[in-house]
């Protein structure tokens, strides 16, 4: 098992060395990175100003879906596990979701007009 795990690292290795060889090379070129505008230096710059507080919604929202992902299979394992437990760790983890969300709102990260 010791002799297949070093043959299986040193053909990882020996396929990472060629490839970074056969690879094509990239360099830092002011006319390759700027856009095409048929020829001429751009009009005005690329990037789009982006709303950091957006950013920031969007990131709470996730966060929040992902953890109601987590609570609905709590409902489906209600019969299967001890009812002082499952409450316990229910409360328990709405509790953190309530505290976490009014942070949130005590920081002003929820309004959405300043």
């Amino acid at each position: 098992m010791l002799i297949f795990s070093i043959v299986i690292f040193l053909i990882t290795m020996i396929m990472m060395f060629i490839s970074t060889l056969i690879s094509k090379k990239t360099f830092m070129d002011r006319e390759k990175c700027s856009p095409f505008e048929c020829g001429f230096d751009p009009m005005n710059y690329s990037r789009l100003p982006f709303s950091l507080r957006f950013f920031l919604i969007a990131i709470i929202f996730l966060i929040f879906d992902v953890e109601i992902a987590l609570i609905l299979p709590m409902i489906l394992i209600i019969k299967s596990s001890n009812l002082m437990n499952w409450l316990i760790t229910s409360f328990t983890f709405i509790f953190i979701l309530l505290i976490g969300l009014y942070h949130e709102w005590n920081q002003g990260a929820l309004e959405w007009n300043n």
